[in-house]
């Protein structure tokens, strides 16, 4: 159940955000959904996979575990990585728009009052005493300004990896001892061959854009498939006989 209302510094002057990464907070999920203006960031900590929508579109997505509903990255002190993505980082805010008087859409900030992270009682407050964001405001603002423009470029720069002919499939297939496998099917990935065997023309194109530095993001992330796999076999080296 949610309640998500327009964030305002008069109604809303009491509301204090809690910080920290839990299950309980909704940080026990095994893929975050990320953007271009992450990827960076992203590659640094999790493998960086792309999937195809409902609708047919390509979306990237960085992968936290392998089981159902597993963040390999959560223990009881937190959410263990350099950068989170800004999907979860975002917690109980998100971009509305409204559209003002001449034609032009603005985003605004949504709160949803009901979220685990909310709070009239505990957590860093979102305003100042006369009425100002506060830092955890300010962060939060970042954080849907990474999310807001990020979802702009997205689309793209999918359709220039598409047009170059650099999105491949990817199968991944874990094997951690004789009896426990995984299979993880319908991912894709950037094509190493297909990018060693791009035209002047098109690296010129991409690189132009951007767009040839978050191809390499992609890539660089899958060394992180190791990472994964290592923080799953202590996982599973801790559960009891």
């Amino acid at each position: 159940m949610t309640q998500t209302v327009l964030l305002d510094n008069v109604e809303h002057h009491d509301l204090r955000l809690i910080s920290g990464h839990s299950a309980a907070l909704g940080d026990k999920v095994n893929m975050a959904l990320v953007f271009p203006t992450e990827f960076a960031e992203v590659q640094r900590e999790y493998p960086i996979l792309f999937r195809r929508s409902d609708k047919g579109t390509f979306q990237a997505f960085a992968l936290l575990g392998l089981d159902r509903d597993e963040n390999l990255y959560l223990d009881d002190k937190g959410w263990q990585a350099r950068y989170i993505p800004a999907i979860q980082a975002r917690g109980p805010f998100r971009i509305g728009l409204r559209e003002q008087e001449n034609g032009v859409t603005e985003p605004m900030i949504m709160v949803d009052l009901d979220h685990p992270r909310i709070s009239r009682t505990d957590g860093a407050p979102l305003f100042q005493p006369h009425g100002g964001h506060s830092p955890a405001l300010e962060r939060v603002v970042q954080t849907l300004r990474t999310l807001h423009v990020g979802a702009e470029a997205s689309h793209a720069m999918f359709t220039a990896f598409e047009t170059a002919g650099l999105i491949a499939p990817v199968e991944i297939n874990i094997r951690l001892d004789e009896t426990t496998q995984y299979s993880l099917p319908g991912f894709f990935s950037i094509s190493s061959d297909g990018l060693s065997q791009l035209d002047g023309a098109t690296l010129e194109k991409l690189n132009g854009a951007g767009f040839l530095a978050l191809a390499f993001c992609v890539l660089t992330s899958m060394g992180n498939m190791s990472r994964l796999i290592e923080m799953k076999n202590r996982q599973r080296a801790l559960l009891p006989a």
